[in-house]
């Protein structure tokens, strides 16, 4: 028996498991309690997101201290003379979409789990905060092949159905990757988030979840037409070695097939390396800037809520 859980322990960062998907909704307060007291821009948008940007406008009012700058409505403040701030009410019953990338490619790490964990783990509680804030919860899982849809519902059984399918689509695809029984190439996500872009009614919330290392100009431009239907939210998972060069040492690597021999002793070398990943990352953030989305970095091997509470 110890044995077994010896095992296990070993293997949790490589799989996931119903349990981890559930036990993310302990993580829900300290997530909404940092976001109560949050002003910046960018924790302005996490906050909006799981709070409801998506809201009515209950009043105007004068501004007071404390009130968010971004609230004031300067039409009423130009004819009054004096500040005026909108007060609005949070909106419920929303739809709030996953995209879940656990393609092949997401099936890497080097500290304590894979992106596709994370990924699986930040699906979850976007899930569970969906469920307390009674909006309407949908998921599309992509394996790099095909998709798994959920349409939105709100409820613990429908939230239960998802997890599950989650981590069987991993299972099954890891599976196939230990045996090097799969394709040398996946499909375009474009194809997985076309699918979202015409069932989607009114402003619907979109997390689209990968690692964007192998985006396409096609799935560039699907996320500019899917930000004009809905409030997007582009969630970068990566490794740390995607933002280190690993320690000093010699290294193979293979891919498609070719080995490559390369050492990180020289300091050029970290710095072309730090400067490549950096680049793809503020490329991306910048491009998510242009068409009104939010560009969210989570590291795998630091707790989620952790990093929701600095954002």
């Amino acid at each position: 028996m110890f044995f077994k859980q010896e095992i296990r322990d070993k293997e949790k960062g490589l799989r996931v498991e119903v349990d981890d998907l559930i036990e993310q909704r302990k993580f829900l307060p300290y997530v909404r309690q940092r976001h109560n007291n949050i002003t910046s821009y960018q924790a302005g948008d996490i906050r909006s997101a799981f709070k409801g940007r998506g809201m009515e406008l209950e009043e105007v009012r004068s501004y007071g201290y404390g009130d968010d700058v971004r609230d004031i409505d300067w039409r009423v403040t130009a004819r009054k003379g004096e500040t005026y701030t909108k007060v609005f009410s949070e909106e419920k019953d929303r739809e709030v979409y996953v995209v879940l990338d656990l393609s092949p490619y997401m099936l890497f790490g080097t500290k304590k789990e894979l992106k596709s964990v994370s990924a699986s783990k930040v699906s979850a509680l976007l899930g569970w905060q969906s469920i307390v804030n009674k909006d309407r919860f949908g998921i599309i899982i992509f394996d790099g092949y095909n998709n798994k849809i959920f349409k939105p519902q709100n409820n613990q059984k429908h939230l239960m159905t998802i997890f599950k399918n989650i981590s069987d689509v991993h299972t099954e695809i890891l599976s196939k990757v230990k045996r090097k029984d799969i394709e040398k190439t996946t499909k375009d996500f474009s194809d997985t988030l076309r699918l979202l872009q015409y069932s989607i009614k009114g402003k619907a919330m979109v997390f689209v979840i990968s690692d964007y290392n192998n985006i396409s100009e096609n799935t560039k431009r699907t996320l500019v037409a899917l930000s004009r239907r809905a409030q997007l939210y582009c969630i970068n998972i990566y490794d740390t070695i995607e933002e280190s060069a690993p320690y000093d040492g010699k290294y193979i690597a293979e891919y498609n097939g070719e080995k490559v021999v390369f050492d990180t002793y020289s300091k050029e070398f970290k710095d072309i390396y730090h400067q490549y990943f950096m680049k793809k990352r503020k490329e991306m953030e910048s491009f998510c800037k242009r068409i009104k989305g939010s560009y969210i970095n989570i590291r795998t091997d630091i707790p989620l809520y952790e990093q929701l509470k600095i954002l």
